[in-house]
């Protein structure tokens, strides 16, 4: 079995950010020469998320707003984790709620995706360097 791994650092210039990456995750599958197999997508911090979702504007406005109004507002003395002299826990929990990894099949050497996914970064304690692990496995 094959392997290959690599490495995307992030360093976001708002708190939150949604980033697609599946051009970067297709150029390591192409790199690695996996034909038949799987690619692990997984944030490398427990503030940030990795989904698979539709590139589209509206949706990644649907989601920041979900995320802020019923999942985890930002209110810093909602939280005991902030207690700690943090102040975010709502990242935590928006992490928690939507994911730090995907799993996407490899099949002759391209994703195997249905229509309109793709792989994104969801950051929600940015401005600050953060990464994302890229795992290539199979024949």
């Amino acid at each position: 079995m094959k392997s290959h791994t690599h490495y995307l650092w992030f360093t976001t210039k708002q708190r939150q950010e949604i980033i697609d990456i599946t051009d970067e995750v297709e150029t390591e599958v192409k790199t690695s020469a996996v034909q038949e197999g799987f690619v692990l997508v997984s944030a490398m911090h427990i503030s940030a998320s990795v989904f698979v979702n539709d590139h589209e504007a509206g949706l990644w406005h649907d989601i920041l707003k979900w995320l802020e109004g019923t999942i985890a507002p930002w209110d810093p003395k909602r939280y005991r984790h902030n207690e700690t002299g943090e102040d975010n826990a709502a990242a935590h929990l928006r992490s928690l709620t939507v994911g730090h990894e995907v799993i996407v099949p490899i099949t002759k050497g391209k994703l195997d995706f249905g229509p309109w996914q793709r792989v994104f970064y969801g950051e929600w304690d940015g401005q600050r360097k953060k990464r994302v692990v890229i795992k290539v496995l199979g024949e």
